[in-house]
């Protein structure tokens, strides 16, 4: 048989057990459960702050109980005393255990955009210089499904509504993105922490904190990177860093608002250290494209600096110290990078506008020249990102009294037309009425993509506007005086040794019907500049005509023969479906 309590054992004495004692090994005995597996149990809590293991809760709070009492006194008792220190480290790592267990923030109501966000396509990239394809698709979907660049609203690009709402930051005050529950255990571990002398520790615990709030939307980049274009990942960067810039704003007030407890004094540390995580993640993943220099990403890259500039005052609002100066001189760094990299891209662009190739094909019947196209995309994409553009390109674009990106986009305008007006235009017309006529259609498609886009036509200005509207008319002058005037000649030079008037009258309506049946294949798409076309035509060519018959009035009814004529001009410019009426 056993040896009784209290009596001696094979030989030797056992001191009977304080009540101290036997408290200690009853919470000893709780606490090793989980000790020897942790893990293994439910916890006190589980992950949404329900109570699992009320025993073990007791336990923590026994143990720290006899901790601050000290009943064994040195040194008699100091194998006891080396137990209850053990069992306060098991304690309170029972309590860090807990606290990275607990979910405080609620995700829940931010599923929908987290989803739609990682499942939207990458659409239609409007590169700076875009394909023809791309242009194509671009004009019958109606623009970029992505809006990331900041340049369009969400209704108007496609952005899921979800998605959009959040960029337009009025509806985070309506998210509950914590959890009251969840905070109240952090309240009831750091009081026991800090009772155990251990605040240092649950600290140390915080960078391991989950955060479902910011981690869905940091899962989105791991997951583009692996399976989407380099200019999808950056869009997708911009849009979930904008995000994440409002979120922290939101979930501090929201944290701040919560009832006071023990918790309350770790609060800020708490949220500096999962913002820090996370705002470093964000970082290194902007650091890995700020050595692209191609500019048709210049879009994007445009987008990603604005991202991180706007997003950079509320995420460095949660730092103090050390932390903050370590965040913000990382923000710069990356900043200055992506500065660096946009300043060679807009030279790219310029360049290209520059030193663009002649042999490009032009638009049937010498219309608008993909280059004309393509250079007032570029310019479009510049004037919607003026200020940051002029911050950037301070001191290394032209010198202008409008500021550094008026000067940059007058150069490549200016680079833009001397194209346009030298090589292209030889190389796109073999005669100076189809030049004249071409050059129209450019300086006039121009004109209105500036005056559509009124960012465009204020950093261009009402003084360049005037200009082009001036050469704009000389070149439909000089359209209609190279390719009408010597058809209206024919019937204006005296009849004397030129023969019958029937003669004259023949000789003049094959030249016009030959001259009409070729302009009416010419494209002029721009319906103000067809109209001004046909009625200088027509101001050319019918009063020569109706003053002729007049001289030599039986050659017909001159009403008859004047309406015929003026309604053959009116098909004029129609473009190669169009076909040539004969009079």
């Amino acid at each position: 048989m056993g040896a009784a309590v209290g009596k001696p054992a094979f030989g030797f004495a056992v001191a009977p057990r304080t009540q101290a004692e036997e408290r200690l090994a009853s919470a000893e005995h709780a606490l090793l459960q989980w000790t020897r597996s942790p893990g293994a149990d439910a916890g006190i809590w589980d992950a949404e702050a329900n109570y699992t293991n009320r025993g073990l809760l007791a336990a923590v709070d026994e143990v720290l109980l006899l901790a601050e009492a000290r009943p064994f006194p040195l040194p008699a008792a100091s194998s006891a005393r080396r137990r209850l220190d053990d069992a306060v480290g098991a304690a309170t790592a029972r309590m860090v255990e807990e606290f990275l267990r607990v979910r405080v923030w609620n995700a829940s109501p931010l599923r929908g955009a987290v989803d739609r966000l990682s499942l939207a396509s990458s659409g239609v990239s409007l590169l700076v210089f875009p394909s023809a394809g791309e242009r194509a698709s671009s004009a019958s979907t109606g623009g970029e499904l992505d809006a990331s660049d900041g340049s369009r609203s969400g209704a108007s690009s496609g952005v899921p509504d979800e998605v959009a709402a959040l960029l337009d930051g009025e509806c985070w005050d309506e998210l509950d993105l914590v959890r009251p529950a969840g905070v109240a255990v952090l309240h009831e571990i750091a009081l026991r922490m800090v009772r155990a002398g251990c605040a240092m520790e649950l600290s140390r615990a915080f960078v391991n904190a989950p955060c479902d709030v910011l981690d869905w939307f940091l899962s989105i980049l791991r997951v583009e990177c692996s399976q989407r274009t380099t200019e999808s990942v950056i869009k997708r960067w911009t849009t979930v860093t904008k995000i994440i810039g409002k979120a922290v704003v939101a979930m501090r007030g929201q944290l701040h608002a919560q009832n006071p407890g023990a918790f309350d004094s770790f609060r800020d540390e708490y949220l500096v250290a999962i913002a820090e995580n996370r705002v470093l993640i964000l970082l290194e993943f902007a650091n890995g494209f700020t050595t692209i220099t191609s500019h048709d990403k210049l879009v994007y890259m445009l987008g990603m600096y604005e991202a991180l500039s706007d997003a950079a005052p509320n995420l460095l609002l949660l730092f103090s110290g050390a932390r903050k100066e370590l965040v913000s001189e990382r923000i710069q760094d990356i900043l200055t990078k992506l500065a660096d990299a946009i300043k060679i891209m807009v030279g790219g662009v310029v360049a290209k506008v520059h030193g663009h190739s002649p042999h490009t094909p032009s638009a049937a019947g010498g219309g608008v020249h993909p280059l004309a196209r393509d250079a007032m995309t570029c310019v479009e994409l510049l004037a919607r990102h003026r200020t940051t553009l002029d911050l950037i390109l301070a001191g290394a674009a032209a010198a202008d009294e409008r500021g550094p990106l008026a000067g940059l986009v007058s150069e490549l305008m200016a680079g833009l037309e001397r194209s346009l007006q030298g090589k292209l235009a030889v190389a796109c017309a073999d005669a100076a009425g189809p030049r004249h006529l071409f050059l129209a259609n450019n300086v006039s498609f121009i004109l209105n993509r500036a005056a559509d886009a009124g960012d465009v036509a204020s950093l261009l200005g009402a003084a360049w506007a005037a200009v082009r509207r001036s050469r704009l008319e000389r070149h439909v002058a000089s359209y209609v005086e190279s390719s009408w005037g010597p058809i209206a000649a024919v019937l204006e030079t005296p009849v004397c040794g030129r023969g019958k008037p029937a003669k004259i009258l023949a000789e003049f309506k094959a030249a016009f019907t030959k001259a009409r049946d070729s302009e009416a294949c010419r494209e002029v798409a721009d319906p103000k500049l067809r109209a001004a076309l046909r009625n200088a035509v027509t101001e050319m060519v019918v009063p020569a005509y109706c003053a002729f018959l007049q001289k030599h009035p039986r050659l017909g009814e001159s009403v008859r023969y004047t309406d015929d004529l003026a309604e053959s001009l009116s098909e004029l410019f129609e473009g190669e479906a169009a076909g040539g009426r004969k009079m």
